[in-house]
């Protein structure tokens, strides 16, 4: 089979960067798309202390003062399912456990929600309220 120079330079551009630079560079495009649609940045990587605790890609506040918690997923293809099919429940369970720690920094806790937002190779997907707690 003939490869042209072309598709074979993109793909190595591809595998040349780290999973870990892949999944930030995502992480970034999701969190400009978001703030496009008027969402604002209060953290990235919000990690638990401890073993066994969650991570929260995105942390945002959208125009109406709801807290949005968002996982960002990078699929390279659709295969298992691709990008959104990826957040379980296991993983579900740990992103809410982690956002119940991120809340008790509020006397009062505001309206929130779980937010995905799956990248692949058909661009980004956002699924607002994802799942619930």
């Amino acid at each position: 089979m003939k490869r042209s120079l072309n598709s074979f330079t993109h793909q190595r551009a591809d595998t040349s960067r780290t999973t870990k630079e892949q999944g930030d560079a995502a992480e970034r495009s999701a969190a400009r798309h978001l703030q496009a649609h008027g969402l604002r940045l209060l953290e990235t990587h919000y990690r638990t202390p401890g073993r066994g605790g969650g991570e929260i890609d995105l942390i945002m506040r959208s125009p109406d003062g709801t807290l949005v918690f968002v996982e960002v997923r990078l699929r390279r293809d659709e295969r298992y399912g691709g990008a959104l099919a990826s957040v379980t429940p296991a993983k579900q369970h740990r992103i809410i456990w982690a956002a119940r720690h991120y809340l008790r920094r509020f006397v009062q806790a505001p309206a929130c929600r779980f937010d995905v937002v799956g990248v692949g190779p058909h661009g980004l997907v956002w699924i607002r309220g994802a799942f619930d707690a």
